[in-house]
């Protein structure tokens, strides 16, 4: 009896595979159509693909498609790889958490304050990056880069607060080099990606030429053009590796695994450290989770735009992967809603109306953290400086951000005191801020 109620069930589940399926092509493909966009992306879930398929080109001089194999710019995710490379030394006893930065940098300033762990987190206190440094130049050594990052100032004492730093993974991938006797790249290779069997990832140079690499392309005054010079010698630890999905979809199931990683390592990785949810190169739990446990990392330079997504008591995995800037991590937060079975409306043409402006000031006060506010007849988001543009009575797109709309809500007292608040398709309902 139990064997045939799980054939009775067998279609219904099939049809509804089948039915997300449709929706999240049929969600991508109005990407393409309205927001151009460009990459490849994959969603399974326990195992199976619910979609996987290219978009765009490689090349926009020769006309030469995205395909399934096609291996992108990681931007940001990388960091995740650098966490695990840490960790692994941590394991080995190599490395401590407590190490502090003066011991691999001795005349680093503050270098006793700064750890290991702080790093890991983004609770060092480093700035954001130092790209004004190695964007269009050749010329520069690690000591001069060293020096110039030393000489920038914390922005708080180390442990005491949250800033997202590049600078600290590139610290972390210096320190990988100095304990372990290779270059970042060797590491990696030898002890993540061949060991994984990720054969379509590795670190990106300068000199190697990368089969299948996508080219990566920025927009700016209507039309796309090639991004500057990056010299990857030193974008690397917070940037710098290249992959494909399907490799990505090998290094999450070994995440699920102990043979790159054992468990207490794990554990530490995949804990949240801070209220910006950082743990060590992933976010856990951040506020796009769809309800669902979530460890996941976004990443955005210069045209790679990447999201990596693991919902893992789900075992959903949503990678977008773009190689001309499209809203990677926007895309993937619709992608997931869609997984979930939520109702998330599809990528469409916004077009602005005129309006009666007597009634913007019916809309006009707060609604969770959304600010209406209004000025000669014109609605404004969160500041003077984006505005609504009218699309129907009730609803308004972001100038900025079309993708990103606000519908208001009349109650049966003629009153507007609710919004829908819309980002990449996905629907919330927020009750406007009671006096």
């Amino acid at each position: 009896m139990r064997i045939f109620f799980i054939f009775l069930l067998l279609p219904t589940v099939i049809f509804a595979q089948k039915n997300v399926s449709d929706n999240l092509e049929k969600y991508m493909q109005a990407q393409v159509d309205i927001n151009n966009f460009s990459g490849t992306v994959l969603v399974t879930k326990k195992g199976s693909v619910l979609l996987k398929k290219s978009y765009g080109l490689a090349d926009y001089e020769w006309n030469i498609k995205n395909t399934t194999d096609t291996k992108y710019s990681l931007a940001s995710v990388s960091k995740q790889f650098t966490a695990v490379a840490i960790l692994q030394l941590v394991n080995n006893n190599q490395l401590s958490l407590d190490d502090k930065l003066s011991k691999f940098f001795p005349t680093f300033p503050k270098g006793d304050s700064i750890t290991i762990h702080t790093l890991l987190c983004h609770m060092s206190g480093l700035q954001m990056d130092f790209d004004e440094l190695y964007l269009n130049n050749v010329s520069i050594t690690q000591d001069s880069v060293l020096k110039y990052i030393a000489q920038k100032n914390l922005l708080f004492s180390p442990k005491t607060n949250t800033a997202y730093s590049n600078i600290g993974y590139y610290l972390l991938a210096r320190i990988i080099e100095k304990i372990s006797g290779q270059s970042y790249a060797k590491y990696l290779k030898t002890n993540i990606f061949e060991k994984v069997k990720m054969n379509n990832t590795g670190v990106i140079t300068n000199d190697e030429l990368i089969n299948k690499r996508a080219k990566n392309y920025i927009f700016i005054d209507n039309k796309y053009i090639h991004n500057p010079y990056i010299n990857w010698e030193y974008n690397i630890g917070h940037d710098g590796i290249y992959s494909t999905v399907d490799d990505l979809a090998i290094w999450d199931k070994a995440l699920y695994g102990t043979n790159i990683l054992a468990t207490d390592m794990k554990k530490r990785m995949f804990t949240s450290y801070n209220d910006q949810h950082f743990g060590y190169g992933f976010m856990i739990n951040p506020f796009y989770n769809q309800g669902h446990q979530l460890i996941a990392h976004d990443g955005g330079f210069f045209g790679a735009q990447t999201s990596f997504n693991r919902f893992t008591d789900d075992k959903l995995l949503v990678t977008v992967l773009s190689n001309n800037q499209s809203s990677s991590y926007m895309i993937a937060y619709g992608l997931s809603a869609i997984a979930f079975g939520k109702d998330v409306e599809i990528p469409y043409k916004h077009s602005q109306i005129k309006i009666d402006t007597a009634i913007c000031n019916k809309y006009v006060g707060k609604y969770g953290q959304v600010e209406i506010l209004q000025k000669d007849g014109k609605l404004y988001y969160n500041s003077k400086e984006i505005e609504l543009i009218p699309e129907s009575k009730t609803k308004f797109f972001r100038a900025d951000n079309h993708d990103r709309t606000i519908e208001f809500i009349q109650d049966k007292s003629g009153k507007y005191n609710a919004i829908i608040f819309t980002k990449a398709g996905v629907k919330e309902v927020i009750k406007k801020n009671t006096e």
